[in-house]
């Protein structure tokens, strides 16, 4: 079985049920587990360089406007793979090539690949994923042992909740504008034992001004831009523009502002995000990052 994967997340759950070897293609963000970085990209980007997430945003809006593609498919590449499978998203035009574009190009392959398209908005949509991936590649057994793993993960993380009032959290998901964390990191957040704010379960990212955080006033603020890993993200921080009032935010002044890998841990609706999960209980409780995975969070105040 040849398959293309044109998501991250779902490169992901491919290799998590063993499916790695026959994962022929995939997308130039496609960088776990390390030997899907071996494979060869099809999709990419007109987006490269060291840009500020304020020029990423330019850039993105510009596109848009233009009503152009922020990606591109290598079409003499696909066809010589001929892929059987072709995984891609409906969820978010900014973070993977759009259903449409998709179409067109599988349209001019000689062979008719079957095409599942995911749109996980929560985590329970997220392991359904899976089982998806898993039903169309003829692995359901290794499917539902993966899911029944990560729900025991997930109830255990519930079961540990200590608070009694839940703290209000901020979770970042862009700063320069800023975004609030979507989908599903609201229900994460609620399953670690805090209150999200500024966000509703299952519903899209959205832009929040600094009035809004400021009045909301946050008890703990996690910081995870999407597509970006931890050093990524504190230097984002640290190079990022705050109103005065912002040393009076709670969680400013009680130490309790963070960092994470958005990119591994909270971005990409795959297996991970339980991972992401017990990162952020770990925060909530202010507990010791020692056993989560190196390079996953830090304490930035």
């Amino acid at each position: 079985m040849q398959i293309c994967s044109f998501l991250p997340s779902a490169t992901e759950i491919l290799y998590a049920l063993g499916m790695g070897e026959s994962v022929s293609g995939v997308t130039f963000e496609c960088d776990y587990p390390p030997e899907a970085r071996q494979k060869a990209i099809i999709v990419d980007t007109l987006i490269h360089g060291d840009l500020t997430p304020q020029e990423i945003d330019e850039a993105v809006r510009r596109q848009a406007a233009a009503g152009g593609s922020l990606y591109f498919v290598d079409l003499p590449k696909l066809k010589a793979i001929h892929p059987d499978v072709v995984v891609t998203q409906d969820l978010c035009h900014v973070c993977a090539i759009s259903e449409s574009d998709l179409a067109k190009a599988i349209s001019e392959l000689p062979s008719r690949p079957h095409v599942i398209s995911l749109t996980p908005h929560t985590l329970e949509q997220v392991l359904q994923s899976i089982e998806t991936i898993g039903g169309a590649i003829r692995r359901q057994s290794e499917a539902r042992d993966l899911i029944d793993g990560l729900r025991r993960r997930i109830e255990r993380v519930r079961s540990n909740v200590r608070q009694v009032k839940p703290p209000r959290v901020l979770c970042l998901e862009w700063l320069s504008p800023l975004f609030q964390g979507g989908h599903w990191i609201p229900e994460m957040v609620a399953i670690a034992g805090g209150d999200a704010l500024l966000a509703t379960p299952g519903e899209r990212s959205t832009n929040i001004s600094w009035e809004q955080v400021l009045e909301s006033d946050p008890e703990v603020v996690v910081v995870m831009p999407c597509g970006f890993h931890l050093e990524e993200a504190i230097a984002q921080y640290r190079n990022g523009y705050f109103p005065k009032d912002w040393m009076n935010v709670s969680a400013v002044r009680h130490r309790r502002v963070y960092a994470v890998d958005g990119t591994a841990y909270f971005s990409r609706p795959g297996p991970r995000l339980v991972t992401g999960l017990e990162i952020l209980q770990a925060i909530l409780r202010d507990d010791s990052f020692a056993e989560l995975p190196s390079a996953s969070v830090a304490k930035i105040i």
